[in-house]
């Protein structure tokens, strides 16, 4: 999981390495762990050390680069440890060839054991370097560097997007993708490459998307693309509507935070893809199950689904990991419906199980980012409204892909008064969001803890798991989210004296056994934190500490609103302990890698 830039400018004149910078600024969120830059003026020219971007362009003053062309990469560490020699871009040992790359290349110990008995000397522990080593072996055989790049990727393995340039074919970047993502913008002065779209809106909206095997080449006059054959692929090109201060935090310390605040907006945006969302269903035909396939944060969304469409619809509904899928493909048939949900529509696992699903079921994707992956794979597609997300912890590509769900199950069920109900989800989400003083407080009573137990019932308790997630991925304190009713089959175990228990309690037909299992951690010394209604006098008695969420959200629609304190939480949390909330440690935005 990485990031890459190219950009090639028309005007000779004028450089292009603060333009890449400030591009592959962008995409820190890919990955923070090295950061690396080359141009060409005639000669190579290579900056690139381990550290975040800001560390190393301290050191580096990476914008300061001749050249009117160039590539860049930020790294999130697979193959190496982070360090200036593993860090992109990665050179064959002429130092003519300069590649960037966004993947996993998994036969690369047998590639780079072939090329070291042909002679080659390599520098670096990253999987990628035999990409350089493969091109500079078929130029030396006389292939340029487009075809070269064509016999390279027909010997790997694994996914990819890369993009290459050689001081022996200048004014020239040549790119192409296998299951990562890779985008090319186009505007008046000068043709780029990314992995997102956050990295070129500043500079261009108009995007083509290669697809698998094609081959990007740009220079100045035009950007053309051959596919197998060497045959030019006419593609079409999309207008992203998203505007560069979408992906600016624009005065908020983080993106997670200024993400959090745009929730409300992105719900009420996602509602308008009623129409959009009842043609598809009019189209499907008959449905006897459906089939939730997910990582992460959207494995929760697609628990709060399965919960929906088998409580409303009456449809069965299972929920399965991307990563696990394979297992349960001998199980589809012509009338399942498999829904993949992902933020980034370019999630590998997700892809892989996409394409076994195409084989014999209707596929629906749930995707935030236009022309993304499962966009254009996906027999179906619901597009949420979120806008860019920087921050690597989901916050309102989560609500978003929960509004898009239940617009999916109330209209699968003709239950216009959830429907009707949805509509008042954007404004219960903006009281929370004032009431934002009181988590502050919170969280400078509960950063000491090194455990954390979230519990919720029914709708609620995908929301604990989502809230114990947000907790882990971005403070580093252990956080697991459990059904309460398990409670006694195991978990009461680890309840000891000043745990933090976090109960998730709204008002319907599961608040009685909660408030039980409220009781039950309370006297056992843990340290309650209840989310619940403003006006439940019960739980205000008996719980210490309680958030107040306005008493007209249901329990149905409570996960759409009670996430958001939970968000809060760990984003304050976070703060207290002193962890950047937006960059924590080992991951990354999109895993593009399996």
């Amino acid at each position: 999981m990485c990031g890459i830039v190219g950009c090639i400018l028309k005007d000779d004149d004028k450089k292009v390495a603060p333009i890449l910078f400030d591009c592959i600024s962008k995409l820190e969120y890919r990955g923070y762990d090295s950061i690396g830059l080359a141009t060409y003026d005639g000669n190579m020219h290579i900056k690139k050390d381990k550290g975040k971007i800001e560390e190393v362009n301290n050191k580096l003053d990476l914008a300061d680069m001749p050249g009117n062309y160039g590539i860049a990469h930020v790294r999130w560490a697979t193959h190496g440890d982070p360090s200036k020699l593993n860090a992109h871009p990665q050179l064959d040992e002429e130092n003519t060839i300069a590649v960037v790359h966004n993947g996993i290349i998994e036969n690369n110990s047998e590639i780079k054991a072939n090329l070291i008995a042909e002679g080659h000397i390599f520098k670096s522990d990253t999987d990628t370097e035999v990409i350089p080593h493969l091109i500079q072996k078929y130029m030396d055989e006389g292939l340029d560097l487009e075809h070269a790049l064509r016999k390279t990727i027909d010997i790997l393995q694994g996914a990819y997007a890369i993009a290459a340039v050689s001081s022996n074919e200048p004014d020239k970047i040549v790119a192409t993708r296998k299951d990562s993502p890779l985008i090319i913008g186009i505007s008046d002065d000068a043709y780029y490459l990314a992995s997102d779209s956050p990295a070129i809106l500043k500079y261009a909206n108009d995007i083509i998307y290669p697809e698998k095997g094609e081959i990007v080449i740009l220079d100045k006059n035009d950007v053309v693309v051959h596919d197998e054959f060497d045959n030019i692929v006419h593609k079409e090109i999309d207008t992203i509507n998203w505007t560069p201060e979408m992906a600016e935090k624009e005065g908020y310390d983080h993106f997670m935070i200024k993400e959090i605040n745009e929730q409300g907006t992105a719900v009420r945006n996602t509602l308008t893809q009623k129409d959009n969302i009842q043609s598809i269903i009019d189209d499907l035909g008959h449905v006897s199950r459906i089939c939730f396939v997910a990582c992460g944060t959207s494995y929760h969304a697609s628990l709060t689904g399965k919960y929906l469409l088998e409580s409303l619809a009456g449809i069965s509904t299972d929920v399965i990991l991307a990563s696990e899928f394979k297992y349960s493909a001998k199980t589809l048939d012509e009338n399942t419906l498999v829904v993949f949900i992902s933020q980034s529509g370019e999630t590998a696992d997700s892809l892989k199980a996409l394409d076994i699903a195409n084989e014999t079921s209707k596929t629906l994707g749930i995707v935030n980012v236009v022309g993304s992956s499962i966009t254009r794979r996906a027999q179906y597609v619901i597009q949420t409204q979120a806008g860019p997300e920087i921050g690597v912890a989901a916050t309102k590509t989560y609500v978003s892909q929960l509004t898009a769900i239940y617009l999916f199950a109330a209209l699968m069920a003709k239950n216009y008064d959830l429907v009707d109900e949805l509509d008042k989800v954007p404004d219960y989400i903006d009281e929370v969001l004032e009431n934002v003083g009181s988590i502050k407080s919170m969280s400078k009573r509960y950063n000491y803890a090194k455990d954390f137990f979230y519990l919720g019932r029914g709708y609620s308790y995908p929301t604990a798991l989502e809230g114990a997630l947000k907790l882990k991925e971005i403070s580093y304190i252990h956080g697991e989210g459990y059904a309460a009713g398990e409670l006694k089959h195991g978990p009461l175990a680890l309840i000891d004296e000043g745990i933090p228990v976090v109960i998730v309690i709204p008002p319907g037909d599961s608040h009685r056994k909660t408030m039980s299992n409220l009781e039950e951690v309370k006297s056992r010394g843990a340290r309650v934190l209840a989310f619940g209604a403003d006006d439940d006098e019960e739980l205000f008695n008996k719980a210490p500490e309680v958030f107040p969420i306005n008493r007209n959200v249901s329990e149905i629609i409570a996960p759409l609103v009670y996430i958001v304190p939970l968000q809060l939480l760990s984003y304050y949390i976070t703060l207290e302990k002193g962890f950047d909330p937006d960059k924590p440690r080992n991951l990354a935005k999109c895993v593009t890698v399996e």
